[in-house]
C-alpha cells in the first residue's frame, strides 16, 4: 500500500508551497489507493506554537484533502533519545561544542547543507559544562554501510552518499533530535512508503538513507517535487512573509478551487513553479 505523509512544522502558517506539497503526497495516495497522513512536527522549541497545528488542519480541510492523523512528534521523543543513544554507544555520533559564530570564523566551505562542518571537535576532550550538539561521523558510518542506493520517483536511482554535507548534526543543543534523525524515524514507524517533499530537501535524503541503513529501518522511495517560486525567484518561505492559507481562507477564497488550480500549476501572480 502507497503510504504518503504532509508534515508541516507549527512555527508559522501555511502557505501556497505547503498546499502545493500536501495536495501531491495526498493525490499520490488516493490515486494508489493508499493513506495520507498528517503528522505535526511540534519539537521546534518555544517556537511551536499548538495552536497553529489547529488552523494547519482547517487549512487543509478547506483545500478539500481527506487524512489519517499520527502521534506529532512532540509525543515520540523517547524514541529519539533511544536511537541517539544507540548511534553513539556505536561510534556513529560524537558531541560537538562548536557555536555557528566559532564554524563560521573558520571559513568551512559550503555544501548542500549549509556549512561543511570541518571535524573541530572529533576525537576532542570536550568540557562537559559546555552545551553539545552530537554529529553523524560520515566516514565512520559510510565505511560501515558501504554502498547505499535510494530511489526517487522523479529523478531515477540515486546513489546513497551524504559526505558533500559533512558531519551534520543529528541532535541538537537546544532539542531531542535533528530533522534528519526525527523524520527518519517518523517516516519509519508510520510506515510510509512514498516520501514526498520538495526539491530542495533532496540532498538530506543522502543523509536519510544512512541513517536507515545504521538504525536497521525500512527504506521507502522518495517524490521530490519542484517548488514554488516568489516573483524574485525566491523559494516560498513562512520567514519572508509569503501569503498564508489561513489569510486566504478567512478572506473567503475558495480553497477547492485554489486546489485545483494548483494542481494545474496555475498559481497566482508572482509565483512560478521550479523548473517548470
Amino acid at each position: 500500500m502507497t503510504v504518503t505523509r504532509f508534515a508541516p512544522s507549527p512555527n508559522g502558517p501555511l502557505h501556497l508551497g505547503h498546499a502545493f506539497s500536501a495536495i501531491r503526497a495526498h493525490d499520490l495516495a488516493r490515486e494508489a489507493g493508499g493513506r495520507f497522513l498528517l503528522r505535526i512536527e511540534d519539537i521546534d522549541g518555544t517556537r511551536s506554537r499548538p495552536e497553529l497545528a489547529d488552523a494547519f488542519r482547517r487549512d487543509l480541510k478547506w483545500l478539500g484533502l481527506e487524512w489519517d492523523e499520527v502521534p506529532a512528534q512532540s509525543t515520540r521523543l523517547d524514541s529519539y533519545r533511544e536511537a541517539a543513544n544507540d548511534l553513539l554507544r556505536r561510534g556513529y555520533l560524537y558531541p560537538c561544542t562548536c557555536t555557528r559564530a566559532e564554524i563560521e570564523a573558520l571559513e568551512p566551505r559550503l555544501g548542500s547543507q549549509g556549512m561543511v562542518y570541518p571535524g573541530t571537535c572529533k576525537g576532542q576532550a570536550l568540557d562537559p559544562a559546555k552545551p553539545a550538539a552530537l554529529r553523524l561521523d560520515i566516514d565512520r558510518a559510510m565505511a560501515d554501510t558501504g554502498p547505499l542506493e535510494w530511489h526517487d520517483v522523479l529523478a531515477g536511482v540515486q546513489a546513497g552518499d551524504p559526505r558533500e554535507a559533512g558531519d551534520v548534526v543529528i541532535v541538537r543543543k537546544d532539542e531531542p533530535a535533528s530533522y534528519h534523525l526525527a523524520a527518519t524515524l517518523d517516516d519509519a514507524a508510520d510506515g510510509v512508503t512514498l516520501v514526498t517533499r520538495g526539491r530542495d530537501l533532496f540532498a538530506a535524503t543522502h543523509i536519510h538513507r544512512v541513517l536507515q541503513a545504521l538504525l536497521d529501518l525500512p527504506v521507502p522511495r522518495w517524490y521530490h517535487h519542484p517548488v514554488l517560486l516568489d516573483a524574485e525567484g525566491r523559494k516560498l518561505a513562512k520567514r519572508r512573509g509569503s501569503p498564508s492559507l489561513a489569510d486566504r481562507r478567512e478572506g473567503g477564497e475558495d480553497g477547492r478551487l485554489l486546489a485545483a488550480q494548483l494542481r494545474l500549476h496555475r498559481f497566482p501572480d508572482g509565483i512560478a513553479l521550479e523548473n517548470a
